[in-house]
């Protein structure tokens, strides 16, 4: 039984953030490679657990980033192979592309960054229960490709988040977001700040105050759908 998760961060400085602590607290360990670094990819994504791939400031588009193409070619694999799939900003546009939907730019220049509100679809609300409020950062956004269902739509960019199969699902927010992310990025973007979409330093830090434990809810809701209980608790299980 896999006791690892492969998690996949764009920049030598990137965390994990929430989400890798779930992971950690349920028992799992985590893989954790930079691709646009030069870390290799494995070729097997059946040995881990799970396969989770974070934000960056690349796109899903750029083919010809060496990283950025591996990882690509990696999500086919993990598609294949059945392997649970978690695809973070970045990372659900990256599921997007690989199943045949687009990524590209909002068609007035805007962006999000700040918390915003999603809304659930139909079939999204058993995903999201109470949880409607999620930090993003972004300047693209993925359309739902047509073999996949769309669990949530957003008042800025229409496609929020979608699941594949009962394995692989995309959110174009950062649900993986922490206090110490979110000053991170708020000082690297300052500059952003006024430019549509962009909500200033301290909307950032009122949505944590109010939102966190939302998020915290729905991740380890999300991690329970796709069995990620913890490698002892799923040896307990089988026994």
């Amino acid at each position: 039984m896999p006791d690892s998760v492969l998690t996949i961060v764009h920049q030598a400085s990137s965390v994990t953030g929430r989400v890798g602590a779930a992971l950690r607290e349920r028992g799992y360990l985590l893989d954790r490679r930079c691709p646009c670094a030069g870390d290799a990819l494995p070729q097997s994504p059946e040995s881990y657990a799970a396969v989770a791939i974070f934000g960056g400031p690349m796109s899903a588009n750029d083919r010809h980033i060496d990283g950025i193409r591996a990882e690509l070619d990696l999500v086919d694999r993990v598609l294949r192979a059945g392997v649970p799939y978690l695809g973070l900003c970045l990372g659900g546009q990256m599921l997007a592309v690989a199943l045949g939907g687009t990524v590209g730019p909002h068609h007035q220049g805007h962006g999000e960054f700040g918390f915003t509100e999603i809304h659930p679809t139909a079939e999204g609300r058993p995903w999201f229960g109470d949880s409607t409020w999620f930090y993003q950062a972004h300047r693209e956004g993925f359309e739902t490709p047509s073999c996949a269902t769309l669990l949530a739509t957003g008042d800025m960019f229409a496609h929020q988040a979608f699941v594949y199969g009962d394995h692989a699902l995309a959110t174009q927010f950062h649900p993986e977001i922490t206090r110490e992310m979110i000053d991170r990025w708020t000082m690297y973007g300052a500059h952003r700040v006024g430019q549509p979409g962009v909500q200033p330093r301290r909307a950032h830090v009122a949505g944590w105050e109010l939102f966190q434990a939302g998020i915290e809810r729905w991740i380890g809701s999300v991690l329970d759908r796709f069995a990620l209980y913890g490698p002892e608790q799923m040896a307990a299980a089988a026994d």
